[in-house]
């Protein structure tokens, strides 16, 4: 079971008309490296206002990542340790979607696989883009509720603590500074503001 929020429309400033997305044709692309999880070329590309130009661009599949709400109001946040983000940080369930993969199905076995957790309820909460200026890599956001615990299946690459933290008290970690992944901060906003004191 899945629900999708709803949300009023952001308004278009300074102009009557809705907004129209728009994506600059892709004229020529050259890979300069294509690896397990990123694929790095230049594009060709021309902008809105005529002018052409190479840009360096990743390509990445996407993800998915879970706020998991137990019935105590507690969240589970991963404790990870990042070589990439300098250490040990404290994240949301999340995971790289597969090809033609749903998102719905990529957070589901990502929760299982990391969390040790299933969900009866899910929620979508948004999808955002994380590092738009280089990166077209898109995280899908999900709240979980009424979980149920299996086995956790942790990746040989993966070094992960499971903990649960009360989600007020989560909050607090973030306004203070110890949560610094992007994702999981989002997750935490939009749970926050939308989804919280949701019952299914």
């Amino acid at each position: 079971m899945i629900r999708r929020l709803k949300s009023a429309a952001s308004p278009v400033y300074g102009s009557a008309k809705p907004r129209v997305a728009w994506r600059p044709p892709l004229n020529a692309r050259r890979s300069l490296y294509r690896g397990r999880v990123v694929d790095l070329g230049m594009e060709a590309v021309c902008l809105p206002d005529g002018r052409t130009l190479e840009l360096e661009v990743v390509r990445h599949p996407g993800g998915a990542a879970v706020v998991a709400l137990n019935a105590q109001h507690e969240i589970c946040l991963l404790r990870q340790y990042r070589h990439a983000g300098g250490g040990w940080l404290w994240e949301l369930p999340a995971g790289k979607l597969e090809p033609g993969e749903a998102a719905l199905t990529t957070a589901q076995r990502e929760l299982e696989e990391e969390a040790g957790l299933r969900a009866v309820h899910w929620q979508a909460l948004a999808n955002v883009l994380t590092t738009p200026g280089f990166c077209d890599e898109a995280i899908h956001l999900f709240l979980a509720r009424e979980l149920h615990t299996v086995p956790v299946q942790h990746q040989e690459h993966e070094c992960i603590e499971v903990h649960w933290f009360p989600f007020t008290a989560a909050l607090a970690m973030a306004q203070r500074g110890e949560i610094r992944d992007a994702k999981t901060l989002l997750g935490l906003f939009y749970t926050a503001t939308y989804g919280a004191d949701h019952t299914p």
